[in-house]
């Protein structure tokens, strides 16, 4: 089934709530345990917008199947050429190449913001996110050890990123 990718219409946040919440219910992907709200993903929503950052949902007849931000890597002035993304497919649709197309469109955004590097901080278990990064040109350029908890154990960041 196709699936097209555009601005996310705030209209179907909740879908993107539902995706965001059930990547932090039973995934690495994201490292908190504490679900979010609607009222969490609208304020996300217009924080993201007032900075000029893209909410981009890859939409198919069945709803939001994924959606993809990017954001400050930091607030120094210093990095404001650099961005660091999230993309999450919904559980159904994962495998049909809708997170390497939001990645893909998110480097186009970056590109059009004259961004000069986006980076990636991937679970370094995943070896499904690191391949994919991998094919996008994205090179790993470091790994931190146990900065992060959750399902009873620690776990290692590794940070990828491409130059733009």
């Amino acid at each position: 089934m196709s699936f097209t990718i555009s601005a996310a219409p705030r209209g179907q946040l909740s879908e993107i709530r539902d995706i965001y919440n059930e990547v932090i219910r039973n995934t690495t992907a994201v490292f908190s345990d504490v679900e979010v709200t609607l009222e969490n993903r609208e304020a996300w929503f217009d924080a993201k917008r007032t900075a000029g950052f893209p909410v981009l949902a890859a939409i198919d007849p069945s709803g939001v199947v994924g959606f993809g931000t990017f954001g400050e890597f930091r607030s120094w002035p210093g990095y404001r050429y650099s961005v660091e993304h999230s993309v999450h497919v919904r559980t159904d649709c994962r495998g049909r190449g809708i997170g390497r197309s939001l990645v893909q469109a998110l480097l186009q955004e970056a590109a059009r913001m004259q961004k000069h590097v986006m980076i990636a901080g991937i679970d370094a278990q995943n070896v499904t996110s690191v391949a994919l990064h991998e094919k996008l040109g994205f090179q790993v350029v470091g790994e931190l050890k146990e900065v992060g908890f959750k399902f009873g154990r620690w776990l290692d960041l590794k940070l990828m990123q491409r130059l733009i």
